[in-house]
């Protein structure tokens, strides 16, 4: 299973972000964890000044605006 944190004040893209991390997750069979992580504090620790940003098994992979589909597939199938 892979843990994966959309980090965010919980914007639409944020939200945006968490459903198509998730479908594409159940598209690939790919079991995700998936937490969503609010606290400014917390997001400013993993570096990131613009959200949405993911972390998938503790490593930053995106920071700032709606990732592309095949990226979030590619990183999933890692």
């Amino acid at each position: 299973m892979k843990n994966v944190k959309v980090l965010g004040p919980g914007c639409n893209r944020c939200t945006a972000t968490a459903a198509l991390l998730q479908g594409t997750a159940d598209r690939l069979g790919v079991a995700v964890a998936i937490e969503k992580i609010t606290d400014y504090a917390a997001i400013a620790g993993y570096g990131v000044v613009s959200t949405p940003g993911i972390v998938i098994d503790g490593k930053l992979v995106h920071a700032g605006g709606l990732p592309k589909s095949d990226d979030v597939a590619r990183w999933l199938a890692a």
